[in-house]
């Protein structure tokens, strides 16, 4: 029997309507956006179904509603009795992990991701950070790129989300020169990203102090179920622990593909995506194209998930 692994996305999934047709049809997805509203005190369910202000793509905006999808897509597979044995998510990502691992209460995540928003946005002066994805070049190679431009500019590596695909971030002028060298040294293509700060960078340092501060306040719980953690590759488990690196992460970069290779190594034949669009999916078949792949954003391919779960044997741990 194989395992199962269920994986959250992080920023840049999110999109206008997400969460929309699970609220009209399950009461335990429309309890998510219920809770989110009287704890942030506005309306998720407008800012996700519609977003007439424009917000969706605001940081301080983005993380919270992105957890509430995600949750509210979660909640559906618990009452159809999905258990996964491993859990990790792609940088916020890992916040809608922890809240379906029991290791925080909702209400507590979506306030403490809301708050990891506002800090992330104000760490750096808008305009003067940027990231840009940098595809077809070594790890390797992009290091020492990055560690030879830092000397006048910062850029470092903020993911490295799989083979051939990996992102930098840092000053404007840096991450340009980065993308420029990569391109002379074998870069297929480098993508600038429309973010509104060098996420993952050292430059997301007094964010992760800020954040410590309200992290200490928190409790978390042991997890339910193995996590694994962005900023190592590793399994996590103690509530020490996983804080420790909530703080590390937002100025260390998300370690996705070693993410993945450790639940790969630990039995996991299949993955499943929770929450809105399928870019982890793509990551997970670029790693390891045998591994199967599914994703839970709407009724459609909730349906066949679950139809592929009972009919992969995984019903009979787990329904």
């Amino acid at each position: 029997m194989g395992k199962l692994a269920v994986v959250f996305p992080g920023q840049g999934s999110q999109t206008v309507g997400m969460g929309n047709e699970f609220c009209s049809r399950y009461a335990c997805a429309k309890d998510v956006f219920n809770i989110v509203d009287r704890e942030l005190g506005f309306s998720m369910a407008e800012l996700c179904f519609s977003d007439s202000q424009g917000l969706l793509n605001h940081t301080a905006y983005t993380q919270p509603a992105l957890l509430t999808a995600s949750i509210a897509a979660y909640r559906i597979l618990e009452e159809h009795g999905i258990k996964p044995d491993y859990v990790a998510g792609h940088s916020l990502g890992e916040y809608s992990g922890l809240v379906a691992n029991g290791a925080l209460p909702l209400a507590t995540a979506v306030s403490l991701v809301r708050h990891r928003g506002i800090l992330m946005n104000e760490a750096v002066p808008a305009g003067k950070g940027a990231m840009a994805a940098v595809l077809g070049l070594d790890g390797a190679e992009l290091e020492h790129i990055c560690e030879e431009i830092s000397k006048e500019s910062i850029v470092q590596i903020a993911n490295y989300n799989c083979p051939g695909q990996l992102v930098i971030s840092g000053l404007r002028e840096g991450v340009f020169r980065a993308g420029e060298a990569a391109k002379t040294r074998g870069a297929k293509r480098v993508i600038p990203l429309q973010v509104s700060g060098p996420f993952h960078s050292s430059l997301m340092a007094e964010a992760s102090n800020q954040l410590a501060r309200i992290l200490d306040k928190i409790e978390i719980q042991k997890p339910k179920f193995l996590s694994v953690t962005n900023v190592t590759g590793e399994l996590v488990s103690e509530p020490a622990e996983i804080r420790y690196n909530l703080i590390q992460q937002v100025k260390k970069p998300v370690r996705w593909e070693e993410c993945i290779q450790t639940i790969l190594r630990n039995g996991v034949d299949c993955f499943v995506e929770v929450g809105p669009g399928k870019v982890l999916s793509g990551l997970i078949k670029k790693i390891d194209k045998n591994v199967q792949v599914l994703n839970v954003e709407d009724e459609n391919s909730l349906e066949k998930t679950l139809a592929t779960l009972k009919g992969g044997g995984y019903d009979e741990l787990r329904w």
